[in-house]
């Protein structure tokens, strides 16, 4: 073994038993996470030093590991702590913090048989990042309704977390092609589904509206939903069609990173006086508020750092 430390500051890892500094965490060009994109991940948030809703997140990561078959062969107590020692090997106290499971490498060379791989647990922990800029936020993101449309459930499943982005991805050149910030995507009955890794609310009168099709059930999206009667609001999921879009009071996106996100525009759209509505600004406040009250916060142990090389049980 080194005697040289490892660095950890730019991020940590845990793979194959071991921890890593996140730059040494590779996968195998034979993985089908690689390969075929079979692969289920999540991703929790930590703000000062402590996990937001970490149990959901959890929960929900049960849920696309079920949904794919996929056994990653460590309990959720296993998981919990391998989460908060490569926060706290980081050190950091804003983090971007994922638990993927790869379908794995075939035990049998060229097989196409799933049921041949071992599959893997990975997680790792990195700085904050935003799915959309803070200076975009200020002003309010700037939507384009990409002309392609979701991939239909029916061949992928949205509410189980997944990277095949092909819908998204094209959306997003789209989007930046004609100058927009980011796409948001429609099924093919033409009903408003999500964008790239976040969900879509728009409000209307007192009513705050989330898409009840085609969209991940999103840990931020229940943050909201929750928050509503709070606020005096009323929380829907249901049917969205482009011109609800259209004639909505506010828009505004919502995911683990970056929280509440107001919206200004949508197409050729300006939303009140083309900045964040008054109760897309007032639920990510309150959010954010949220936060440092201890509400659903569980705290890293940094302390848990001590010994790098000590791999989970």
């Amino acid at each position: 073994m080194s005697d040289t430390a490892p660095d950890f500051s730019m991020g940590a890892a845990y793979m194959n038993g071991v921890y890593v500094p996140i730059a040494e965490a590779k996968i195998p060009i034979g993985d089908w996470g690689f390969t075929h994109s079979d692969v289920t991940y999540d991703v929790v948030h930590v703000t000062d030093g402590a996990f937001f809703r970490l149990e959901d997140h959890l929960t929900r990561f049960h849920k696309s590991l079920d949904g794919y078959r996929l056994d990653p062969g460590v309990t959720r107590d296993e998981m919990r702590e391998i989460l908060g020692k490569v926060v706290a090997l980081s050190g950091l106290k804003r983090a971007f913090v994922a638990m993927l499971s790869t379908r794995g490498i075939p035990r049998v060379y060229g097989s196409r048989d799933p049921m041949d791989c071992d599959n893997t647990f990975i997680a790792y922990a990195v700085p904050w990042v935003d799915v959309i800029k803070p200076e975009v936020q200020e002003r309010g993101a700037h939507l384009l309704v990409a002309s392609v449309p979701r991939i239909s459930p029916k061949s992928l499943d949205p509410t189980l977390k997944n990277y095949m982005w092909r819908d998204f991805t094209r959306g997003m050149f789209e989007a930046k092609d004609k100058g927009f910030d980011t796409a948001i995507l429609l099924d093919q009955e033409g009903y408003l589904t999500e964008g790239a890794g976040f969900n879509v609310f728009i409000v209307k009168g007192t009513k705050v509206i989330t898409p009840d099709r085609g969209a991940l059930e999103g840990v931020t999206r229940l943050s909201v939903l929750d928050l509503c009667p709070e606020l005096g609001l009323e929380p829907v999921i249901g049917p969205i069609t482009f011109d609800d879009l259209m004639d909505a009071d506010e828009v505004f996106t919502a995911t683990t990173a970056g929280g509440v996100m107001p919206c200004s525009r949508v197409n050729d759209r300006i939303y009140g006086n083309d900045r964040p509505g008054p109760i897309s600004q007032t639920l990510k406040d309150t959010y954010w508020r949220k936060h440092v009250e201890g509400w659903h916060m569980t705290p890293v142990n940094y302390a848990d750092a001590e010994n790098p090389f000590k791999a989970a049980a």
